[in-house]
């Protein structure tokens, strides 16, 4: 009975589900498979394997957020690629010249490219900037790149800034909150399709947790505390 629970559970971990925005993609490949297999079955077979990729790119796993005081979890899968102190938000954001601390995580095209709210709050402001598709992992991505800003207040008052970054295959950045919206840690606040960055913007105060090279988990993986959201709630 035990390996039969166990085979199941493999079974389900193996098929997650697919976020919405994704069936369109996956329809067409399936149906652009089946033509082929009737015509050029070897293409077909490369099709075939292009739609599974699709389905499997835009999987939508379920995520546990750990609930504490002032905590900030990754926004997005992927790799800390960057931990930078004494930054200036980018002007999208208006969160003014005060020097903040950047958290960035680069995504692969193998990452799931759901991203969460790092923290519970309100959205007081919202932008999107058109621009250009360097490299997401470059500096330069911050300011030049495509991308959607979001500024989250917690109930204290403390203000978060979270940008999606387009990358040098990523061309859409689907947001699926906007201005006034509130929201829980860990809720899905946007789509990037094809690999790309999230930059996170914290007060300098912040204990920061994480480290460059560190593989994060949206939702989960814990990468600072908010100490004055800690102060507030003792």
């Amino acid at each position: 009975m035990d390996d039969r629970h166990s085979l199941i559970d493999t079974i389900a971990r193996a098929f997650v589900p697919v976020h919405p925005d994704g069936y369109k993609f996956v329809a067409i490949g399936a149906v652009a498979t089946l033509f082929l297999f009737l015509f050029a079955p070897a293409v077909g077979w490369l099709c075939a394997l292009g739609t599974i990729f699709c389905a499997y790119f835009f999987r939508d796993p379920e995520r546990v957020t750990p609930d504490r005081p002032g905590l900030v979890v990754s926004a997005a899968d992927g790799k800390v690629s960057a931990v930078v102190e004494d930054v200036t938000a980018p002007r999208e954001l208006s969160l003014g010249t005060a020097s903040l601390t950047r958290v960035s995580v680069f995504l692969s095209v193998l990452d799931v490219h759901i991203v969460r709210a790092p923290v519970g709050g309100k959205i007081i402001h919202s932008a999107y900037v058109h621009g250009a598709f360097f490299n997401a992992e470059l500096d330069k991505a911050s300011e030049e790149n495509e991308r959607q800003a979001f500024v989250i207040e917690t109930k204290s008052g403390v203000r978060i800034g979270v940008v999606l970054i387009a990358g040098l295959v990523a061309r859409r950045i689907v947001p699926f909150v906007g201005d006034d919206d509130s929201l829980e840690a860990g809720q899905r606040i946007g789509l990037i399709r094809f690999g790309s960055r999230v930059d996170l913007y914290l007060p300098p105060d912040t204990e920061i947790f994480c480290e460059t090279g560190q593989t994060a988990i949206a939702g989960e993986t814990a990468l600072a505390v908010l100490t004055d959201e800690v102060k507030v709630r003792a």
